[in-house]
């Protein structure tokens, strides 16, 4: 019941942020696809350096483990590319969307429902790319510190540099 409650209030958090930020807005949405408005970009780095860091802090704190999952590049090309051409034809990503209906745009039903049907067609074909699309280049449960043999903390202190460097560039170029 905790796992739900904390779920629920770090998703409530998040929506907060994605509105006040502005990055559910269709114009931040399209400026980003097109190369020419990176505010979803340096939102959604600065969200995935706060959340390594705080993974990694409550890993070595021992208050969670971690469950790697493979690297599989069919599973991971596949995806991807799904996932951009419903997000190139909506407009919204998936928590974009559920944040757009927040502010009352109708127009996000239709990913909510992409989303819905989509999850359902995965399920109904998981048996058949566990045998194919999610054997492709399968690399096992690597990391980049497992794979280069140091302490995840470096790793880390240099995601964050760069992060912070492809931030302040992209506010120097206006975008």
């Amino acid at each position: 019941m905790n796992s739900l409650i904390y779920g629920i209030v770090t998703g409530i958090i998040f929506g907060f942020l994605l509105q006040k930020a502005r990055v559910i807005r269709y114009d931040k949405q399209l400026g980003a696809l097109r190369l020419m408005d990176m505010t979803i970009v340096k939102y959604m780095v600065t969200t995935v350096l706060v959340a390594m860091v705080g993974v990694y802090l409550l890993k070595d704190l021992g208050l969670v483990k971690l469950s790697i999952k493979p690297t599989v590049l069919g599973g991971n090309i596949i995806g991807g590319l799904v996932f951009g051409a419903g997000w190139g034809l909506l407009g919204y990503c998936p928590g974009t969307s559920l944040g757009a209906l927040g502010e009352g745009r109708y127009d996000s039903i239709w990913g909510i429902v992409g989303m819905l049907v989509g999850a359902a067609a995965f399920a109904e074909l998981f048996p058949l790319m566990k045998r194919t699309v999610l054997t492709w280049g399968n690399y096992g449960k690597i990391t980049i510190p497992g794979i280069l043999g140091i302490n995840h903390w470096i790793v880390i202190v240099i995601v964050i540099i760069l992060g912070i460097l492809m931030c302040r560039l992209f506010e120097k170029k206006g975008l």
